[in-house]
């Protein structure tokens, strides 16, 4: 199994447990807000939202770990993980936090120590990024956006 470091920043709330995989055989693990006023979060109609969760990871290099949704969450609410797959490399040492955004027509609330989004880790390959006058021919060529149908 790989581990990940964490490390519990200053208005990190020790009552909370740490990301964690709620069945056996999850991907992904569960993040909370952890809000320094131990409150609440408002998130308008329309509006974005970084949502800190006091932890700061290191990840092994060759790795990143992906902010994704909740489904259920996602389902429930009108909330979404904005960025999402969101992103945190393996040389990054800052907190960790999640941009959610309303897309109803109602307010929704983050009530500190909520399970906001769920984390992957995930092994990455980097590219060589090379210049070509010509790339090779597929029967789907340039289409996009679509060009496959829909049934």
């Amino acid at each position: 199994m790989s581990e990940i470091k964490i490390k519990l920043l200053d208005h990190y709330d020790q009552n909370l447990p740490l990301p964690q995989y709620e069945t056996t055989d999850a991907a992904g693990a569960d993040i909370r807000a952890c809000l320094e006023n131990r409150d609440t979060i408002i998130i308008k109609p329309g509006q974005r939202v970084l949502i800190p969760t006091g932890l700061s990871f290191e990840i092994a290099s060759g790795h990143e770990v992906q902010v994704r949704p909740r489904s259920g969450l996602s389902l429930k609410t009108n909330l979404l993980v904005v960025n999402s797959p969101g992103t945190i490399d393996a040389d990054y040492r800052g907190e960790v936090k999640v941009i959610l955004g309303n897309f109803g027509q109602t307010d929704e609330v983050i009530h500190h120590g909520d399970r906001i989004a769920q984390i992957v880790l995930a092994p990455i390959t980097q590219a060589k990024f090379l210049v070509s006058d010509k790339l090779s021919q597929t029967s789907r060529g340039s289409g996009g956006f679509g060009s496959t149908g829909t049934k």
